[in-house]
């Protein structure tokens, strides 16, 4: 009884920071950028680019924060992440030079590698162990809702304040909030050496995994499926109006996603709990190019479009659990965090290059069509590449002599 009120304890603070920090550092730019873009006057590269240089940052913080987390436990290392960030925030609040921009958000860099999901799944790993899968689909939950309570409420905050003390107002709630929820996280010691039970293959370290070639072709999966995302998910209205459509439809069936988004994660939890992390990954691989060769074949199609944001929201919400659980399936629970922070790090440099790079080629004429065709392909290599890594007899079931 005392142990799963430890858990749930774990799992509620974990999913209250989840969607502060969420809604804080990632959702709250897509209202306050444009802002920060009119008030100082910079060109937009170098404003919505220090955005990009924060998931840089982040991905590459992230293989020595999971590495931190195996060693000593998120209290302490979430605990320093909420502290960058609130600090990352307060400067980004008083920033009027771009030194000062972009040294904010090289905090913000590194404290999101210390604070989001791949550290939050860590932390899960480390102090739930076997029970770590259905901890990390039930914490995408509570993140899932960071953009329904974000967006609103800053563009709220936004009319009353303004960007600054939006951000401010931010940058104080993860020192007054963030901050004392990941110091309850439990503090004990946990051996990463554990005794291996006969006949059974131990946990990878880091340097193991990277010698694999499941790991690289997991890797590049992930930051596949995820440039697709990130880049449609900034670009997909006005790509859905040159397609023909009426604002009014299109701003309904993209609002529609994040709500799948959600529903994905609960028949995740509530069917694919007894299924491997593999299989109910390849599913998940499979609706984003499905989802896409349906709007390339039949996109000037309104309910096309709205089977396209329902898959393609579905695929988004049950990839963030698979992100979580498949490296634990694949890789052991030693050195989770090492290695799932190293995934993480194209992963995050495809999230910070998708944006430029897909407004760079419809700025230079490029058609929807021949775009959705382009990203339809890369979805398929993602796709393969999940599969080819997830094989029978990759990682696990291979010697590691």
């Amino acid at each position: 009884m005392q142990a799963a009120r430890s858990r749930k304890r774990i799992i509620a603070s974990l999913g209250a920071t989840q969607i502060m920090a969420w809604g804080s550092l990632f959702y709250a730019f897509s209202v306050l950028g444009p802002e920060i873009l009119r008030e100082l006057g910079w060109r937009p590269e170098l404003v919505f680019g220090a955005f990009s240089w924060g998931l840089l940052v982040s991905g590459l913080a992230a293989t020595p924060a999971g590495a931190l987390i195996d060693r000593y436990g998120g209290a302490r290392v979430m605990s320093a992440g909420s502290l960058l960030c609130g600090a990352g925030l307060i400067l980004l609040s008083r920033s009027y030079a771009l030194a000062s921009y972009y040294a904010a958000w090289t905090l913000l860099g590194i404290g999101m590698s210390a604070t989001l999901y791949e550290a939050a799944f860590a932390t899960i790993n480390r102090e739930l162990r076997e029970r770590a899968r259905a901890g990390i689909s039930t914490l995408t939950l509570f993140g899932g809702f960071a953009s329904t309570v974000f967006w609103p409420l800053t563009v709220k905050l936004d009319a009353a304040l303004g960007w600054r003390d939006t951000y401010l107002v931010y940058g104080l709630l993860q020192l007054v909030l963030c901050l004392p929820l990941h110091l309850t996280l439990p503090r004990r010691n946990v051996s990463n050496t554990a005794k291996v039970k006969p006949g059974a293959q131990p946990d990878f370290r880091l340097k193991d995994a990277l010698r694999l070639r499941a790991f690289w072709l997991l890797a590049a999966a992930f930051a596949l499926n995820s440039f697709v995302f990130t880049g449609l998910a900034v670009h997909l209205i006005p790509l859905l109006r040159r397609l023909g459509h009426p604002l009014a439809p299109v701003v309904f069936w993209t609002a529609v996603i994040g709500p799948m988004q959600v529903l994905g994660r609960i028949g995740e939890m509530r069917f694919a709990g007894r299924m491997l992390p593999q299989r109910v990954g390849r599913f998940t691989f499979a609706l984003l190019p499905l989802s896409l060769g349906l709007l390339l074949l039949a996109g000037g199609w309104l309910p096309t479009v709205a089977l396209f944001c329902v898959l393609y929201g579905l695929s988004n919400g049950i990839m963030t659990i698979v992100r979580g659980t498949v490296p634990l399936q694949l890789f052991g629970h030693a050195h989770y965090g090492a290695i799932a922070g190293a995934l993480a790090g194209p992963n995050l440099l495809c999230q910070a290059m998708a944006p430029l790079a897909i407004a760079s080629l419809l700025d230079g004429g490029l058609s929807p069509g021949r775009l959705l065709a382009g990203l339809l392909v890369v979805s398929m290599l993602s796709m393969s590449f999940f599969a080819v890594a997830t094989r029978k007899g990759k990682a696990r079931g291979v010697s590691r002599s």
